[in-house]
């Protein structure tokens, strides 16, 4: 079975929806036959290297008086899934940077370890994940080699890459994240409770776009 799972390091449901996605592949029989590709699906791609509002700023500028109630949900979610979400930490910026690292980081087997620490690094630590040094850091961490990493970031390595990943969304019809798609069907929720993750990995997807990919905007 191939997985692949689009995603973005800006938004909340991801982190909760890759909890849960490893909480049901590793209940799953057969897990360590899954291929798994992180795909790159940017969320704000207009936005710059320099950090602006807050995620939970933009957010109250979306919902009104309802964020607040919207924010805590998703901390809460969260948090039932060990997560530290700080929206009023959290600012976004342009992640195309970011998604080339997870590139280099999969021709090396560590594509889910980058994405877990960036996802930490942004939404627990509130860190600036377009700024190169830092990418380097969290690079090195993930345990690619700096030298390495430099090389990408100063350079336009996997750019193509990460552009092929939106244009197949479009053809498979992504609109939202975290969205996964299993052998080339249509997109589904990734962000489902952990029990019908694991019945929809164990009997593969119905083709039903009844769950929306994304429960609510986050980027």
């Amino acid at each position: 079975m191939k997985l692949e799972i689009y995603a973005d390091v800006l938004c909340p449901w991801c982190y909760i929806g890759k909890r849960r996605l490893t909480a049901a592949l590793a209940n799953l029989a057969d897990h360590d036959s899954v291929e798994i590709a992180w795909r790159s699906y940017e969320l704000a791609p207009e936005e710059g290297r320099i950090p602006g509002p807050t995620a939970a700023e933009a957010m109250a500028g979306w919902w009104g008086e309802q964020a607040p109630a919207r924010i805590a949900r998703i901390r809460s979610l969260g948090a039932a899934e060990g997560l530290e979400l700080n929206l009023h930490l959290t600012r976004p910026v342009n992640t195309f940077d970011a998604h080339r690292l997870c590139k280099l980081a999969a021709d090396h087997g560590r594509a889910d370890q980058m994405m877990e620490l960036l996802l930490h690094a942004y939404h627990t630590e509130g860190i600036n994940v377009a700024d190169p040094q830092l990418l380097q850091r969290l690079g090195g961490e993930a345990g690619l080699n700096t030298d390495e990493v430099r090389a990408v970031l100063a350079g336009d390595d996997y750019a193509d890459q990460v552009r092929a990943d939106r244009r197949r969304a479009a053809e498979l019809g992504v609109t939202g994240v975290p969205s996964l798609v299993i052998d080339g069907r249509p997109p589904v929720s990734g962000v489902q409770p952990v029990a019908d993750l694991h019945r929809l990995l164990e009997r593969g997807p119905t083709g039903s776009r009844d769950v929306p990919a994304t429960p609510d905007r986050v980027g």
